[in-house]
Parts: C-alpha cells; sequence; structure tokens
C-alpha cells in the first residue's frame, strides 16, 4: 500500500523580532517622524495655517529675528522632505515584507490586505476622533496599489514613479485652476480666485474659532468638516504623487540599498550631493516666492494661472532632493562606529512610529485646542519648534524604556495582534522561538 504523502507544513506568519530587524531603518523612520511632528505642528497644530494672510505677515514685520528665519528654514528643510522619507520607508518595507514572503514559498497578499485594513481602521479612528490629518488612512489606501507592482520589472516601477512625482504635479495643478483656466477672460479668472481664497479664508477663520473655543466634540466635528471641505479634495489629488514616492521606496527595497549598505556607499555619495543640490534648487524657488508674498511685492490673486503649475515639478525635486539627502546622509553616518551610535538613539522610536505618531496627536490637541490648554494660534514659530523638539525628546527616553522590557510599543502590539488574528506575545521573556518565519 502506498503510504499517504505528508503534509506540506507552512512556517507561521509573526510579526519581526527585534533582532531581525534593519536598525538603520527605524533610525532613519525615527528622524522622519520628528521632521513630520515639526512640519505638522508649525502649520497645523499651532494654528498657523488657519491664521488670517494679514497676521502672517505682522509676525513676519514685527517678529524676532529667529521667527523670521525659521518660515523660510522650515519651508527649505522640513515641510514635504520628511513625509516624503516617511513614505519612501512605506514602499521598502513592503518590498521587504514581499521578500520574506517569497522567501518561504507563501503569498503575501492575505496577511498584507489585512494588515492595511487595521492601519485603515485606526486611521479613520484618528482622523475622526483626535485630529483631521491624518495620513494612516491614506497609506492603508494606496497601499494596496502595490500590490499590482510586485511582479513588474525595475525599469516600469521607476518610469511610473518618475511620472507621478514629476508630471502628476503638473496634471494636479491643472486640475486645481481648472475653473481659471476656463475663465472667459484674465479679469474673470482673477475673480474667481479672489472668491476661492476669500471662501478659504472664512472657512478657516470659523474652523480656527472652535479650536479655540468649543470641547471636543465640536473641535471633532469642525476638523471633520475641514477636512472634507479642504483636505479630502488635496488628498486625493495627490495620491498619485504619494504612491510615486511608495514606489521609489519599493524599488530601493528590492536592490537592498539598505541591507547591502556597505556595498551601496558610491550610490549613496552620489545620491547625497546630487540631492542637496537639486533640493536646494528646487526649495530657493518656493522660498523666493514666499518672501515676495511676505513683502507684498506680489499678491496670490495677481500671480498667473500658470505658476503654480510651473512650480509643482519644481516643489517636487525640492522635496525629494532634501529627502534624498537626508537618507543618504544619515546612511553614509551609519557606516562608522561613533555616528552608529549616537543615531541609533531615534531607533526605538522609529520601532515604535505608530504609538508615538498617534501620541503627538493626543497631546498636541490637548496643549493646542480651547478644551486644553488653549495655546492655538499663540505660540510663535520658535516656540512652536521648541515644544516639538521637548515632546519628541521625551518621546526617546519612553521608547527605549518601553522596548527594553516590550517587543512592541502599544499601538504597534494592537496592530500586529489584528492582523494576525490572536494576541501577540508582549513582554520580551514570552519571545517565541523557533521556526516561525517574520513576515513584517
Amino acid at each position: 500500500m502506498t503510504p499517504a504523502p505528508s503534509a506540506v507544513t507552512t512556517p507561521e506568519a509573526r510579526p519581526v523580532d527585534s533582532g531581525e530587524r534593519l536598525v538603520l531603518l527605524d533610525t532613519l523612520r525615527g528622524f522622519a517622524l520628528c521632521g513630520v511632528f515639526i512640519s505638522n505642528t508649525f502649520m497645523w497644530f499651532s494654528g498657523r495655517a488657519f491664521v488670517p494672510r494679514e497676521q502672517l505677515e505682522a509676525l513676519f514685520a514685527n517678529g524676532t529675528l529667529l521667527d523670521k528665519i525659521l518660515l523660510p528654514v522650515v519651508t527649505t528643510l522640513v515641510s514635504g522632505r520628511f513625509i516624503t522619507i516617511f513614505s519612501f520607508l512605506f514602499g521598502l518595507g513592503f518590498a521587504v515584507q514581499l521578500g520574506r514572503a517569497e522567501a518561504r514559498g507563501s503569498p503575501i497578499t492575505r496577511v498584507y490586505v489585512r494588515r492595511l485594513a487595521v492601519m485603515l481602521l485606526l486611521g479613520l479612528t484618528h482622523l475622526t476622533l483626535i485630529w483631521y490629518g491624518d495620513i494612516l488612512s491614506n497609506y492603508a489606501l494606496i497601499g494596496l496599489s502595490l500590490l499590482w507592482f510586485r511582479r513588474r520589472e525595475d525599469r516600469t516601477i521607476l518610469k511610473v514613479a518618475a511620472v507621478l512625482l514629476f508630471v502628476w504635479p503638473i496634471v494636479s495643478a491643472v486640475l486645481f485652476k481648472l475653473p481659471q483656466l476656463m475663465a472667459a477672460s484674465p479679469e474673470a479668472a482673477a475673480e474667481l480666485a479672489k472668491v476661492e481664497m476669500e471662501r478659504g479664508a472664512a472657512l478657516k477663520a470659523d474652523t480656527l474659532s472652535v479650536f479655540q473655543n468649543g470641547n471636543w466634540w465640536a473641535v471633532a466635528k469642525a476638523g471633520l468638516y475641514f477636512w472634507r471641505r479642504e483636505f479630502l479634495l488635496m488628498m486625493s489629488v495627490n495620491a498619485l504623487a504619494l504612491l510615486g514616492r511608495f514606489l521609489l521606496g519599493f524599488y530601493a527595497g528590492r536592490k537592498r540599498l539598505f541591507h547591502d549598505a556597505p556595498q551601496h556607499l558610491a550610490f549613496f555619495r552620489r545620491l547625497f550631493f546630487w540631492g542637496l543640490g537639486l533640493g536646494l534648487l528646487g526649495s530657493s524657488v518656493g522660498v523666493v516666492l514666499q518672501q515676495l508674498v511676505l513683502r507684498k511685492v506680489i499678491t496670490p490673486e495677481t500671480l498667473p494661472v500658470w505658476v503654480p503649475m510651473a512650480l509643482a515639478p519644481v516643489r517636487a525635486m525640492g522635496e525629494l532632493g532634501m529627502a534624498a539627502t537626508y537618507v543618504s546622509g544619515i546612511t553614509l553616518l551609519f557606516q562608522r562606529a561613533t555616528w552608529q551610535r549616537l543615531l541609533s538613539v531615534l531607533a526605538p522610536v522609529g520601532r515604535m512610529a505608530l504609538t508615538n505618531y498617534l501620541s503627538q496627536s493626543v497631546i498636541s490637541i490637548l496643549v493646542f485646542y480651547g478644551y486644553g490648554l488653549g495655546l492655538v494660534a499663540k505660540l510663535t514659530p520658535s516656540l512652536s519648534i521648541l515644544y516639538c523638539l521637548g515632546v519628541f525628546s521625551v518621546q526617546i527616553v519612553v521608547s527605549h524604556l518601553w522596548l527594553a522590557r516590550f517587543r512592541f510599543g502599544p499601538m504597534e502590539w494592537v496592530w500586529r495582534s489584528l492582523t494576525y488574528g490572536k494576541a501577540q506575545p508582549m513582554r520580551r521573556s514570552t519571545e517565541a522561538a523557533g521556526g516561525a518565519v517574520a513576515t513584517s
């Protein structure tokens, strides 16, 4: 009698243990999280994006020298730069998950979709109950698109990424300006632009008033209304550019540029200098325009319609260039033992990025909104930066203390437990050993 064939067992999927993680990527993620926090606070949590233009101009005219300097500095070095790194690392993470799944011969789709579904749930909760500026829900929805690219050639991925990063911004600028482009005359176009600016200013003024005086529920509703009227369209149009950043990270993960960084040092050196040059060039254009508006040399209403279209790829070049400079610079420094020890202080923050990102929102709404300390639209630019650095410093300490005892941050544990359908071992003493295969 022929014996029955033995059953083929698939190694159990589980999250990555601490010893399996790449410290460089965790460090980059922690670094990016700090910059994202500064960017979010400088314009949004602080309420600076909601104050009238006249008040911003007064700040420039009457503020301290440090406050005057910080506006162009943040524009050049922070805004859009760190979220680009964060998005890049998201795509790289997908490549890592895909590589591990292929190594053990199991499909990735089911676990990856469950992972993104949980992220979407967390993001929508964050969006509705805490802060309207959530990025988790965007990442979850757009991240599904990466599944389509997992079997595409490297050349295809780079071509699509280039189109999404440099061509699509022009198309999106055209879409935003379409009513003006279709206007019967330049005067009519200018009138449409003025009406739109007045509408936006009124919406921001109403929203800021609620942020200053409302209770938690009123603030949550006002934030959702602002998200629906302003953020939703902007995020929908920018979704393809975000996918382009994901694809760059996916390509880098495929090529193992960071896993095998010592073998690619020449590439990272070239990337650093090219990124710095193009980043400063692309950023300088935006800074010059910003200063001309603040000094009332030009006004947004009088700008020709084609200017935002022409500046869109230039702005993308500035963001990508500076992001590449940061990433390549840290990677190069990481090859030196002293710098690696110093920079690795950020790694636990990166390992707990979800927990730290959400806690930044909770802390900030309690500091800035009216039902908390009520500091919205009251902190100077320099104090806003100081606040961010103070909170982030505490997060560094807490992340180190927490991960000395536990495998995951609290929200990372929730995310992984829901993804894999069972509670994950939390304490380090209960880490599973044996033949389980890491998936994420």
